[in-house]
């Protein structure tokens, strides 16, 4: 039987998910396939994929990294301790079928930004957006023992807003991390709004969005001798993450 795995969230017309998998089922001549499932509504696309016999797991984007959670049987550890999920193991277990929650963005994230972080001096860093993504790279950038700012549009707890980034805040903080959809295809010319002109050849910009590879964001950001990064590796390193799980 093909084995059936696949990408949840809404939209989807991003993603390099599903081609990244097709090249690798191909390349590796395994019985998989992969599907995307674009359900604005996480509780309809849970019913379905429960019913999905060849199912043996998926990846979960924005905006259910969150709202997925009540819907599924178990989380690890981590997705538990990060409140996020971006991938779901299927078991079968006594003929009922097992659904876990996991957060391969931190391993991902982490494996890719640790190298930049030898290259400079960063003890603070902003983090843009309150969504899954961004309390992955929270829980990451904590365990690697940077101080962390979330940055929100909204005022709310635990946050500033962008109105609030002085240029002392922007100094001490060298590195900066999207982890809003921003500047992601199709809207290519949107960026958040930061205090660009505080930037210097001291920061990292590193974006979570990989489509365009590079954004706005970056663009800005290089403008003022900026070292950027875009997310695609990222995207690799997690899915690669999420194959072993699956493969357990």
């Amino acid at each position: 039987m093909v084995c059936l795995y696949g990408l949840l969230g809404y939209p989807l017309g991003h993603s390099f998910s599903a081609r990244y998998f097709a090249a690798k089922f191909e390349r590796e001549q395994l019985a998989a396939e992969y599907r995307n499932w674009e359900f604005s509504d996480a509780t309809k696309a849970l019913t379905l994929l429960r019913s999905l016999p060849a199912l043996r797991g998926f990846n979960v984007t924005i905006p259910h990294k969150q709202t997925v959670i009540p819907l599924l049987d178990n989380l690890s550890p981590e997705a538990r301790a990060i409140g996020a999920v971006n991938v779901v193991k299927v078991r079968e277990n006594d003929d009922q079928r097992v659904l876990t929650g996991y957060n391969t963005d931190v391993e991902g994230f982490s494996a890719s930004l640790k190298p930049l972080l030898a290259q400079g001096t960063y003890s603070q860093a902003l983090v843009l957006g309150t969504g899954g993504a961004s309390l992955a790279v929270c829980y990451a950038l904590q365990c690697l023992g940077l101080r962390v700012l979330r940055v929100s549009r909204h005022a709310q707890s635990g946050c500033i807003t962008y109105d609030e980034l002085t240029s002392q805040l922007m100094a001490d903080s060298t590195l900066i991390v999207n982890c809003t959809p921003l500047g992601m295809y199709p809207h290519t010319e949107q960026c958040p709004k930061l205090p660009y002109e505080c930037l210097t050849p001291q920061h990292l910009l590193y974006d979570l969005v990989y489509n365009p590879l590079e954004t706005l964001f970056m663009r800005r950001g290089m403008e003022h001798g900026a070292k950027v990064k875009n997310g695609l590796e990222m995207l690799h390193l997690q899915a690669e993450a999420a194959w072993k799980i699956w493969q357990d």
